[in-house]
């Protein structure tokens, strides 16, 4: 089954040579096109996830769906290779269905739309963009139920559906999808911004082409894809040995629990590499759950991901895009918690996304340990707070946490920082103007980081005083396991989340949840986690310590993981030495310092250091695919 592209003009593109400049201004067109298409969806959209956090990701492709320039890429060459229907000029395609795009989204919020690009009768390119919607129906505001069993609990579901034909959009179609969201005009702006940034895209191709010529434009988009292949070889070959006598690179990490009492889930994978292919193997990792927190992860989905991860860490002059993906091999076994099968629920799924990260870093750098990243802030915990207000209106945020950037081996970790580079932070007084609370504190936790050479970025404490009766739901994880060090450094502190009543009565609120109600004047102190440490703490700079100490990133008493002993604001270097040389002397470094010795043992410490009991292991069953 594949699409049928309507063409009017059957005339073949011809490869023509592109001489350096050419290529370098259609390329930087393009990325300014893709930056341009952010603005207009930015100053148009209505929701906070997009307009103020920018939850939401653009693209431009090339005739056969490959990303040329954008930061998901991926899901246009499967979709016109699944779609059974024509694809024409004017029309525009929109879904939302994880398993009707192989992932390619990964929750029913996310609204893909993507648009054909034609000139003179014939496909040129693709425009794509996403974004998170607030609100898709559901059985809880957010549409991200912790407790889902099934993906027909957590909203309105979308298949592939041309919502314009021909350049007529489908107003019925449209009314249904905002009749199914308790926030329809949020929705329908963002969807028409979403709209507006393709048409911006398609005026920005036209005029490349009416500059260069269409041969040339296809010319120059297939010598980026080529130059990107070409430098990804080389990164592979350099950064992922070769499998000696079968062994390969192998790592495992862990969500922390299920919302409903089980856990942890374990994703592992291994890593080789045979000439110029790497191949990734998921295999060990745990069956699909009942619960929400499967992701369905595409295979190009991860290629982007190790792309975008390698690319930045070792050239980011280099344009990131699709023309590497014939270099990596990815296994990921139908059923497990990365591949689950319909009707699987989905709606938790952005703590195991996060952590594909930390599995990467743990996994890349074990063939070079200098180039290894610690853990850090894998996850995009999630923040909602709705209700009726004393007019009788409706209220609902949605809000993205950030948390600590692991130690790096080019030096520390931004503090209260996001996962995805190009979010932001939902302005305070922007929160206090729209909604129903005041933000009482916002501030870096000392001493969150993971001590080390490179010290963990800091998590954050967000302090929200509830003005309004309602009800708050939360996704977050690793309060149960650390975010790890690497190459002797420290783990970094777990999360936290601890309401205050107005009563003065205090109670810790689980990291998955949904329906809190809250009181005004009830309080919430929503603190994230902090970054592993990078490298000896014993070898940081005593100077360089004292001054977090002076900025508040690290207390007196912290300072002495480093070995450093602070008196009055400065260094006392005779006590310092001293400490360094006791410490030095018991000093272990391992590889990984993930804070625990087995996952039995740290849920023998659960209750005590969390306060929580410890979760259960979970039991897995065989599940059906579900009939179409």
């Amino acid at each position: 089954m594949a699409a049928t592209i309507v063409e009017t003009n059957t005339k073949p593109f011809n490869r023509v040579q592109v001489d350096p400049i050419t290529l370098d201004i259609v390329e930087n067109a393009l990325r300014n096109a893709r930056t341009e298409m952010d603005a207009v969806l930015f100053r148009t959209a209505m929701s906070p996830g997009i307009r103020e956090q920018h939850d939401a990701f653009p693209m431009i492709a090339n005739q056969e769906g490959k990303m040329v320039v954008g930061q998901f890429g991926s899901f246009l060459y499967g979709f016109i290779n699944g779609y059974d229907g024509t694809i024409e000029d004017g029309d525009i395609f929109i879904t939302n269905d994880p398993y009707s795009c192989n992932g390619a989204v990964s929750h029913l919020n996310d609204w893909l739309l993507m648009m054909p690009i034609f000139h003179e009768g014939k496909l040129v390119s693709w425009a794509a963009m996403f974004g998170h919607m607030t609100d898709v129906g559901g059985k809880v505001p957010g549409s991200l139920p912790t407790d889902a069993k099934m993906i027909f609990e957590e909203g309105i579901i979308i298949p592939p559906t041309k919502i314009y034909r021909k350049g007529q959009l489908a107003d019925e179609i449209l009314n249904i999808l905002l009749h199914n969201t308790r926030m329809p005009e949020w929705n329908k702006s963002d969807f028409f911004a979403i709209i507006a940034a393709l048409r911006l895209a398609e005026r920005r191709v036209r005029e490349n082409i009416d500059r260069f010529g269409a041969d040339y434009y296809i010319s120059a988009m297939w010598d980026m894809l080529d130059r990107n292949r070409a430098a990804m070889s080389a990164i592979i070959q350099m950064i992922i040995p070769e499998a000696v006598d079968g062994k390969k690179a192998s790592f495992e990490d862990w969500i922390d629990d299920d919302g409903m009492g089980n856990g942890p889930y374990k994703i592992a994978c291994s890593l080789h590499r045979e000439g110029e292919i790497a191949y990734f193997d998921f295999s060990e990792s745990d069956p699909q759950s009942f619960s929400s927190i499967n992701f369905l992860l595409n295979e190009e989905m991860f290629k982007m991901f190790f792309g975008a991860f390698t690319i930045n860490l070792f050239d980011p002059q280099i344009l990131f895009n699709d023309g590497f993906y014939d270099l990596i091999e990815v296994h990921i076994p139908e059923g497990c918690i990365l591949k689950p099968k319909k009707p699987a629920a989905l709606s938790c799924r952005t703590h195991m996304l996060g952590r594909i990260f930390d599995l990467m870093g743990g996994l890349l750098g074990q063939g070079a340990p200098d180039a290894l990243n610690a853990a850090g802030f894998s996850d995009s915990p999630h923040f909602m707070y709705s209700g009726f207000n004393t007019q009788g209106e409706w209220y609902q945020l949605f809000q993205i946490g950030f948390g600590g950037v692991p130690g790096r081996p080019a030096g520390d970790g931004p503090d209260g920082h996001s996962m995805w580079p190009a979010f932001t932070n939902v302005p305070n007084e922007f929160l206090e103007a729209y909604f129903p609370l005041r933000i009482r504190e916002y501030a870096t936790i000392p001493d969150s980081g993971g001590a080390g050479l490179h010290r963990g970025g800091n998590g954050i404490v967000i302090a929200y005083e509830m003005m309004e009766k309602g009800e708050i739901s939360i996704h977050d994880d690793r309060w149960l396991t650390y975010p790890w060090g690497v190459n002797g450094g420290e783990p970094g502190m777990r999360s936290t989340k601890r309401l205050v009543r107005k009563t003065g009565e205090e109670e810790n609120i689980p990291s998955k949840c949904d329906r809190v109600a809250v009181e005004p004047g009830d309080m919430l102190y929503f603190n994230t986690w902090g970054g592993g440490g990078w490298g000896d703490p014993l070898a940081r700079d005593a100077e360089l310590v004292a001054m977090d100490v002076k900025r508040g990133l690290v207390t007196p008493e912290g300072a002495r993981r480093y070995g450093v002993v602070i008196e009055d604001g400065e260094v006392d270097t005779r006590a310092t030495r001293k400490l360094r040389e006791k410490m030095a002397a018991d000093q272990v470094k391992p590889l990984f310092n993930r804070g625990f010795e087995s996952i039995e043992e740290l849920k023998g410490r659960c209750k005590k250091e969390t306060g929580f009991e410890p979760p259960v292991a979970p039991v897995f069953r065989r599940f059906a695919q579900a009939a179409e």
